[in-house]
């Protein structure tokens, strides 16, 4: 038996004998909410009491809760019975968890990891709306995937209620610390739980989501700080995509090379259909979050996400269809691939229109102060949508702008008729940039108020029902946003959209498989998109004349697509080597950013190009022929033979070396250094004669030297080493002593000076008037004592 204990006293036994309704009125007078509840129970062999708060781990059930997996695809046998065996354990716990009472159910949830990783798992692996799953593959299945979907919802939603009656309660403040800290919830997680269960129990979840950010307003500061990452997903998406996003560029231009990256047409299958469920799952779950909960529109706004999703819309959207349509893949995959776009399409103007709701229209209807502020908010938003084309018609064919408008004239008389009449021009210029046909005027109020409840009575359809996608309107999505013109029976037009008209063809050719999708076209024109009038005439072969003619296997018109604009473009810079539209390599090395950086010094000493570029030109050098094959050919020149003479023994090359008439002189100047002047033996002195004779002995033996030397080209340090060894001689010969080393420095001051140091400086100082300029005074003495200067 337990007994429970207030956090300020203990309530008295209870014997075991007691009735047991008795004690629970006891304790539903108590009225203490769980954190102030302390439990005293038996413990250990011997049975001894203990007091324990009521949320302690020592209180948890040992249990181990298995992760989830989701349905096998195959649908075998040996993975079906897995799965059932799997989802049976994880349903009779989590059974066993609802069943258990307030104080043991919290400890089991904040206390077992294990359960935590259950719940996790599931909203991971849960097959979503459109993920291909093996549901319909067996009943059991079917049935078991819906317990488990049941049991882990009602799981969350009671772990987010702090008060489950007067009695089972916990103080809020203290639910708040442990739902945030213990991390029952997170943002990631509340996402989930809205896409995975938001459809059927959208009141449920949004009182649920309420409480949680109500208790705990930290939730808030985590959403504010998740925002960028959700914008993030979008920029990687179109990295991707080899598409350069405005809003994320770091002022640095685009790289020439960058067109070498792969695109949506040329990245690999798997990872295009990767790529699409990576989108189609986060707007879907962005979209299932905010119409639960649109009081997170408000931080939506704030981080301008409505405009960054719209250059999303505009930039990524044209390229994946183009994609999808063009690139030849498995005709179940494509069609999955195609459905992913039209439900992304769809959900991404749902949320703009959510985001403009909550944040303008809703304010301006219920008359609140800021009623201006969200007008021009409001128009604000539509301005800046009129540069995405794209993005503007389709949300101008699910949610009228005009209607919005003209409830803004009626809510706000004084609106500038200036910019409204703006506004609706760039929607209609909008959808003829686009190529589309409006179904209706855009001045007929009417029209577009009907056409704009159309749209929220779908989109009000699309909350109801189970939690799996499986409507028609919601696979299509925006498919049906290019309308095809028609006639009815009775003369007037109508308008069938791309997905309504495949939605015949298919619907036909399922019935009559023999005919070709070109005659199908032709019948539907004839009798005014009618399938079943179409059939019956077929059937009862009562065509008309026309389509009687045809052929009953034509195929379908091929579109004629438009050329491209660079295919069209004209331009002075066309097919020239930087021609980026052109060509598929340019050479990089004549590309730089910024100014050029030159080469340094040490880079331009290390190029040995321009001595590789000289050994060719002196390898005809090292060449020597000694003999000239010559054949017996009388038809051949000898003497041109190899390029070359034949040499002639009888030729006398005496004076070839020999340069005539170079050293001639034309000048009477120049007569001198035919000769250079001497002086007579009688003249010279003995030293100068032993002098004379010594500089020509040495200019005979330079001379001599060089007659002998064949060098090419003398290595410049072996000729300094020989012209200091013979100034060294020479010197030597003169009696030439080089002036000693001067120790004019010294040492430190204060330390004594060596007597070399001493003597130096005293013939420094006695000498210093020879040379420069300290004898100024004594050479101007000296030239006014001669008459130089007038004194």
């Amino acid at each position: 038996m337990i007994k429970y204990v207030l956090s300020g006293g203990h309530i008295s036994h209870i014997p075991h004998s007691r009735c047991v309704s008795t004690w629970a009125g006891e304790m539903a007078c108590a009225k203490v909410p769980l954190d102030e509840l302390h439990v005293t129970e038996p413990f250990g062999p011997q049975g001894k009491e203990r007091t324990l708060p009521a949320l302690h781990p020592d209180r948890k059930e040992e249990r181990c809760f298995l992760s989830y997996k989701p349905p096998p695809e195959d649908g075998t046998a040996a993975l079906l019975e897995e799965f059932l065996e799997n989802a049976q354990f994880i349903s009779e716990d989590l059974e066993w968890l609802l069943a258990l009472p307030h104080d043991k159910f919290w400890c089991q949830v904040v206390f077992d990891e294990s359960l935590q990783r259950c719940l996790d798992s599931y909203l991971r692996h849960a097959p979503r709306g459109l993920d291909p799953s093996g549901l319909s593959s067996s009943p059991a299945v079917a049935d078991m995937q819906r317990n488990i979907h049941r049991s882990v919802f009602m799981v969350f939603l009671r772990m987010a209620t702090h008060k489950e009656s007067k009695e089972n309660f916990i103080t809020p403040a203290v639910f708040a610390e442990i739902i945030y800290n213990n991390y029952l919830f997170d943002i990631p997680k509340i996402l989930d739980v809205c896409v995975l269960f938001g459809k059927g129990n959208s009141q449920l979840l949004h009182k649920m989501i309420e409480n949680i950010f109500t208790q705990q307003p930290s939730y808030y500061a985590d959403l504010n700080e998740t925002i960028p990452s959700i914008s993030q997903v979008f920029d990687t998406i179109l990295q991707m995509c080899g598409i350069q996003s405005e809003d994320t560029g770091t002022g640095q231009p685009l790289k020439l090379n960058a067109n070498k990256c792969q695109t949506a047409m040329t990245m690999p299958e798997e990872e295009l259909a990767d790529l699409l469920l990576y989108m189609c799952d986060t707007c879907t779950t962005i979209h299932s979050f905010l119409d639960i909960f649109p009081e997170a529109c408000s931080t939506f706004k704030e981080h301008n996400f409505l405009n960054r999703l719209s250059s999303f819309y505009e930039m990524a959207v044209p390229d994946l269809e183009k994609a999808v349509k063009k690139r030849n893949f498995n005709k179940s995959l494509q069609e999955d691939m195609w459905r992913r776009i039209s439900h992304s399409r769809k959900k991404m103007v749902e949320i703009a229109h959510l985001l403009l709701q909550h944040t303008c229209l809703q304010p301006i209807l219920e008359g609140t102060e800021s009623m201006a502020s969200c007008v021009d908010d409001l128009l604000q938003n539509f301005t800046a949508f009129l540069q995405e084309k794209r993005f503007l018609a389709d949300y101008d064919e699910q949610f009228s702008i005009a209607d919005d408008i003209s409830l803004l004239q009626q809510a706000f008389p004084h609106l500038d008729d200036t910019r409204t009449s703006y506004l609706l021009q760039g929607v209609e210029s909008a959808w003829e940039c686009v190529g589309k046909k409006r179904s209706f005027p855009s001045s007929a109020n009417h029209s577009a108020g009907a056409k704009s409840k159309t749209g929220r009575d779908l989109a009000a359809s699309q909350k109801e029902g189970a939690g799996v996608l499986g409507d028609r309107d919601e696979l299509i999505g925006a498919e049906a946003m290019t309308d095809v013109p028609c006639k009815g029976d009775n003369g007037a037009v109508c308008t069938v959209s791309a997905g309504e008209l495949e939605s015949l063809l298919c619907h036909i050719r399922d019935l009559l498989p023999d005919l070709g999708e070109g005659f199908i076209l032709a019948c539907l024109e004839e009798y005014g998109y009618n399938s079943e009038l179409v059939i019956n005439n077929v059937l009862e072969d009562k065509l008309s004349p026309s389509l009687d003619k045809l052929d009953r296997a034509m195929a379908r018109p091929a579109k004629k697509e438009l050329p491209s604009v660079l295919s069209t473009r004209s331009n002075a810079f066309d097919d020239d080597e930087f021609d980026v539209f052109n060509r598929d390599q340019l050479d990089m090395s004549r590309i730089w950013k910024g100014r050029r950086q030159r080469e340094s010094v040490r880079a331009t000493l290390d190029d040995k190009q321009h001595i590789e570029e000289q050994r060719e030109r002196y390898q005809a050098y090292q060449t020597v022929v000694d003999e000239i094959p010559i054949e017996n050919d009388p038809s051949r020149d000898r003497d041109n033979a190899f390029g070359t003479y034949d040499y002639d023994d009888e030729y006398d090359d005496t004076y070839d070396v020999n340069q005539i008439g170079a050293n001639d002189l034309d000048e009477e100047d120049e007569l001198l250094n035919r000769r250079p002047f001497t002086t007579p033996q009688v003249l010279r002195k003995g030293k100068q004669a032993q002098e004379d004779d010594a500089d020509e002995d040495e200019e005979e033996e330079d001379k001599n030297e060089a007659v002998k030397k064949d060098h090419f080209v003398q290595d410049p340090a072996v000729l300094r080493e020989r012209a200091e060894a013979r100034r060294a001689a020479m010197q030597s010969r003169k009696g030439y002593r080089p002036p000693p080393a001067s120790h004019v420095v010294g040492g430190p001051r204060g330390r004594g000076q060596m007597q070399d140091t001493v003597l130096d400086r005293r013939r420094k100082e006695a000498n210093k008037s020879r040379g420069a300029n300290h004898n100024r005074r004594t050479m101007a003495d000296r030239k006014r004592n001669k008459g130089m200067i007038p004194s």
